[in-house]
């Protein structure tokens, strides 16, 4: 399934043959094995308040569907198709990733939203495995049979995360894990946790040193109170450490070197989130296209008012300059580069132009837009969640000046 999305001296936006195959069969994948899956749910997974129990929490069979569409989409070689062969996955290009995650949001919001690996899958930090932890935690991963979350964000420290109070402290040959994380993706639902500790203090190690990445499993920690976010219910939570032991075959990468090896792979999050909300966007600017040529107002479609055609064309201009920007980004990338700009830039404008284009489909769709009945208004969260992780606007604001040179 590896395709050759590799850079060239001019530029060309055509898709070739081999993601033309790929997203005939995505399509195909999503027809046969998710949308069945869901009609089969009836209410039990389009009702928040049936999918959910009282605190929050996915209920069983919300949770099976998951994991059902996860490993069925492993099988058939989507899920991790961006990890490198020799653990399974396809090794995709970046530029295919790109095209995948984006084409898979155009479908919407729901179980499909799990066909590719997200943060409960495989990222390339965990691609740092050796020996047994490649078998234990990396491949069953990328088989979509385990799943995991990266534990870094703490009730005091988000974006500043080098300030982070969860500690790991050598006590023999073990560590002692201490502390508390905040906002962790899939934490409810994780077999196991990647979770970041300060090993060394900064006064000696430096501001981003002295931060080492453990592989914790889901016995060894305690899930605290979910954290629902609007958007995203059910799916982060807190999670406790008290005096957790582990070996050193529990480290992934380096020790004190984590910080830097997470960061390294900043840019594919960006990617990966902003492609997503291109992807949701081009969705919701078709349910407004068929909307406001069908519904009829003072005795015509309300599509032929400015005030409606114009929201449209807006969006439509915005999330195109931000898919350019995606594929530039996904390119450079494929080039061996960081493009960390460009990640940035990248991230800001499709998340914003997302929560754009959500507010106006709704308006577009008056009444029918804040009905439960429709998806609109989740799509409408969603869009602001989006451009609160990987990096809040502003520190991809912050980003940008910093490697424009502004000081």
């Amino acid at each position: 399934m590896a395709t050759q999305d590799t850079p060239t001296d001019g530029v060309s936006f055509a898709e070739p043959e081999e993601w033309r195959l790929i997203r005939t069969s995505l399509d195909e994948f999503v027809e046969r094995e998710v949308e069945p899956l869901e009609e089969e749910l009836g209410e039990t997974w389009s009702n928040p308040r049936l999918r959910h129990d009282a605190d929050g929490r996915w209920v069983d069979e919300a949770i099976e569907a998951v994991e059902t569409v996860r490993q069925k989409s492993a099988e058939a070689g989507f899920y991790a198709m961006n990890i490198a062969e020799e653990y399974g996955g396809e090794g995709v290009s970046n530029v295919t990733w790109y095209r995948a995650k984006r084409h898979v949001a155009s479908h919407g919001t729901g179980l499909v939203s799990h066909v590719l690996a997200g943060p409960e899958g495989p990222k390339p930090l965990l691609a740092n495995a050796e020996g047994e932890q490649v078998e234990r935690y990396l491949e069953p991963v990328v088989r979509g049979e385990r799943s995991t979350g990266f534990g870094q964000t703490e009730p005091g420290a988000g974006s500043d995360s080098p300030n982070m109070q969860t500690r790991a402290e050598r006590d023999g040959d073990e560590w002692v894990l201490n502390g508390t994380k905040q906002w962790i993706t899939n934490a409810p639902y994780a077999d196991f946790l990647q979770v970041f500790a300060r090993t060394t203090p900064q006064e000696e190690a430096g501001r981003y040193g002295g931060i080492t990445c453990f592989l914790v499993e889901r016995d060894e920690y305690e899930v605290g109170s979910l954290n629902n976010a609007v958007g995203s219910v059910g799916m982060q939570s807190e999670v406790h450490f008290d005096d957790v032991r582990l070996g050193e075959e529990r480290v992934l990468g380096t020790v004190d070197g984590a910080f830097y090896e997470a960061m390294g792979f900043l840019s594919l999050g960006r990617m990966e989130l902003g492609a997503e909300a291109v992807g949701h966007a081009d969705h919701l600017l078709d349910l407004g296209t068929e909307y406001a040529n069908s519904r009829e107002a003072f005795g015509r479609s309300i599509g032929t008012f400015q005030g409606i055609s114009h929201k449209l064309a807006d969006g439509r201009a915005t999330v195109d300059a931000a898919d350019a920007l995606g594929l530039r980004l996904a390119w450079k990338m494929d080039a061996g580069e960081q493009a960390i700009r460009d990640a940035s830039s990248f991230k800001y404008v499709a998340t914003n132009a997302y929560f754009d284009v959500a507010d106006d489909v709704v308006q577009v769709h008056g009444g029918n837009g804040l009905s439960e009945d429709n998806p609109f208004m989740d799509h409408l969260q969603l869009a602001r969640l989006l451009r609160i992780v990987e990096g809040t606007d502003e520190i991809q604001l912050n980003t940008v000046a910093k490697q424009m040179g502004v000081e």
